[in-house]
């Protein structure tokens, strides 16, 4: 029983598909439907038919914007697979994703190499440690070049590429790969299903070769047991190649690198081939580690284990609640009661569902690294644990991004106002990187995201999904505040009597900056000698001086970036409390901060336009006029790409600016990269 079980999950691969937009990661996620024959026919993003962008607004806007399970199976091996999104306002997706994924195939255009999401979402894929192959996807397109991509990539990435391919044909003549492991050429007819396997064209057998050395002198320098074959015999063989690049793609050492064109259905299965040989199975994969009692708990892939699974996705619909969860030990089967341990309350599994995007199948049972979806549960979010009632366990939630842009929403007729509550309410929870909270001072119902694109999904989801009218504000940016010059030995004493005990707490602040404010952060010191304050009341300072981040002196922003250091204090006998503390570090630092010389901050991004050379000179004005610094400027595939520093305050309605500036030809990609200083004309901005 026990050797099955483990035949049975190393024969599983949870991965996702990554790469910045437009790379054409939903286009090799239908050919793998295809080539799996889990489909039939091949969807594609124009035409609307595609499996995993099956939302309406995916469909109509031509992206991924929700992240999409589906499940295939090839050569004997279940492949659980994540459609990601690749537009940067949806990168807490990729973040839920990656959070429960064993593995990734990451995918890059052939003519643009590393895009600025490509690189967010490497990063974050480095933040889980989730190994990742690589495919340059688009090489039939004019300007597609393998090398250059695979350079991009080395430079960009700080990866070591091991290229086990040789393109047969460029551009419009791709027709095929050379498989350098085993030294033959797979080439695919047009319409073709299938490649057609032969000997290496007699033009490209050199090179092939040449490649190939390279390859085994690569995988020699990092892979001991392939060194010591290479020394015995100056080569490497198949088998020995496969086990080494297996060993570096799961460390990390080294990244897979494949090739081909996922709209001409070309490189695809031996894609899959990569994915089943080179990515880890739930077995490979260190037990994931918990909290129980302030106790750290690991849990293997054991079906016969505890159970414990996290959801990383919650759907909300009229009808009920889909909740997908990665299961990490244990099995649950329909009708068990299970215990969700980050809100302490049982719940019960209705059913248990295999998922093909919005469409279902009905399991009686889910096991140790599987990803499915369940009805049933009433509360769970995103970042619950389940866990068996009488084994609870807390995992580790993926981290949620702090909302970057906000607007003002309000239903156009006044009875819709208790609708378009409950409707905010389900897309919160849909979505945690979405927040909603009213205006203290306007009354205002104001929701804040990650992006513009992000706030004008969520509204027309909206209106669409409960076909509501709403009115919504222009988008306004959520600014910071940090110490640019601070104070020192700060005194405040916080007394109070009315009748009974009163309340005593005498403290004496020191504030500063970070040394990188800009870069967020706070920190909290105490230099109390002598026991003048006592532990439980320092902690209770420290606690007070984080509320009075909530609210800055310059206009009510948020206060980041700084260091509070509590040097002295004094207690009373009676009258002293935890409670008096924590209200003299909140006044306490409040009034600091109106001391110190405060710094307002706004987000800034880093603007990638990509336009024809005949524009250059207008972008490069239009960026200045919006306080853009230009960081480079380069030719690449026939246009030129510049990037820019911008202001986000300052691209709202830029990408009908810049299509108006290009006759439509120009686009452009932001990337968040943090705050910085705003200009002393926006130090009263609300």
């Amino acid at each position: 029983m026990r050797n099955n079980l483990d035949r049975h999950l190393a024969a599983v691969r949870n991965l996702g598909i990554l790469a910045h937009v437009d790379a054409g990661k939903t286009t090799v996620t239908e050919r793998i439907l295809f080539a799996t024959g889990t489909t039939h026919k091949r969807g594609e993003v124009h035409d609307g038919t595609t499996v995993t962008d099956f939302d309406p607004q995916e469909r109509d806007r031509g992206i991924t914007i929700f992240a999409a399970a589906v499940s295939c199976d090839w050569d004997g091996h279940r492949i659980n697979l994540i459609d990601t999104p690749g537009h940067v306002d949806f990168a807490d997706e990729v973040e839920r994703s990656l959070r429960v994924l064993d593995g990734a195939v990451a995918v890059f255009d052939a003519v643009a190499g590393v895009e600025p999401q490509s690189e967010s979402v490497w990063r974050q894929a480095d933040r889980h440690g989730v190994p990742r192959i690589a495919f340059v996807n688009k090489l039939d397109r004019t300007g597609a070049d393998l090398d250059a991509a695979v350079t991009s990539i080395r430079e960009r990435l700080h990866p070591v590429p091991l290229v086990v391919q040789l393109p047969i044909g460029t551009e419009d003549a791709f027709a095929g790969v050379v498989d350098l492991l085993r030294m033959r050429a797979l080439t695919w007819e047009d319409g073709a299903e299938t490649a057609v396997e032969g000997p290496v064209p007699e033009e490209l057998r050199e090179e092939a070769l040449r490649r190939r050395r390279l390859l085994e002198e690569a995988v020699a320098e990092r892979h001991p047991a392939a060194l010591e074959e290479f020394c015995d015999r100056e080569t490497l063989s198949a088998a020995t190649l496969a086990e080494a690049l297996r060993d570096l793609t799961r460390t990390g050492d080294g990244v897979v690198v494949l090739c081909g064109s996922a709209y001409r259905n070309r490189g695809i299965e031996p894609l899959l081939d990569a994915v089943v040989a080179y990515l880890p199975s739930p077995l490979d994969v260190p037990p994931v580690c918990g909290m129980h009692k302030g106790v750290d708990e690991r849990r293997s892939a054991d079906p016969a284990a505890p159970f414990a699974a996290l959801a990383f996705k919650v759907n909300a619909t009229p009808t009920g609640r889909l909740t997908y969860l990665r299961v990490y030990s244990g099995t649950i089967e329909k009708g068990d009661a299970v215990w969700d341990a980050s809100a302490g309350r049982g719940e019960r599994v209705g059913r248990i569902l295999r998922v093909q995007a919005d469409r279902h199948a009905q399991l009686d049972r889910a096991v140790a690294g599987d990803i499915v979806a369940v009805i049933g549960l009433k509360a769970a979010r995103a970042g619950s644990t389940l866990c068996a009632p009488d084994a609870p366990l807390v995992l580790e939630p993926p981290g949620v991004a702090d909302p970057v842009v906000s607007v003002a929403v309000e239903p156009r007729r006044g009875t819709d106002a208790d609708r378009l509550a409950s409707a905010l309410a389900r897309l919160a929870e849909e979505d945690p990187s979405l927040t909603v909270h009213t205006d203290a001072e306007t009354g205002q119902t104001v929701l804040s995201g990650m992006g513009e694109l992000h706030l004008e999904v969520a509204v027309e989801k909206i209106r669409r999904a409960v076909g509501l009218e709403v009115n919504v504000g222009r988008p306004r940016v959520t600014y910071r505040e940090t110490v640019g010059r601070g104070v020192s030995a700060l005194v405040f004493r916080h007394v109070k009597q009315d009748g009974g005990a009163g309340q005593f707490a005498h403290v004496v602040l020191d504030v500063e900056p970070l040394e990188d404010g800009f870069a967020g952060g706070f920190e909290f010191r105490s230099a109390v000698v002598g026991g003048r304050v006592p532990q439980e009341y320092v902690r209770a300072v420290e606690a007070g001086c984080r509320d009075a981040l909530a609210e800055g002196p310059l206009g009510g922003h948020a206060v980041t970036g700084l260091r509070v250091t509590l040097t002295d204090g004094a207690t009373h006998v009676k009258d002293s409390s935890e409670m008096a503390f924590r209200t003299a570090g909140r006044l306490g630092l409040r009034e600091a901060l109106r001391a110190c010389t405060m710094v307002l901050l706004e987000p800034v991004v880093e603007v990638t336009v990509t336009v024809p050379e005949d524009a250059v000179g207008g972008v490069l004005g239009d960026l200045a006029a919006r306080r853009g610094r230009v960081t480079g400027s380069e030719v690449r595939g026939g246009a030129a790409v510049v990037t820019a520093t911008v202001s986000l305050a300052e691209l709202f309605g830029y990408a009908t600016r810049l299509r108006s500036r290009t006759q439509g030809r120009g686009t452009f990609t932001a990337r968040p990269t943090g705050y910085a200083p705003a200009p002393a004309a926006l130090t009263t901005a609300p």
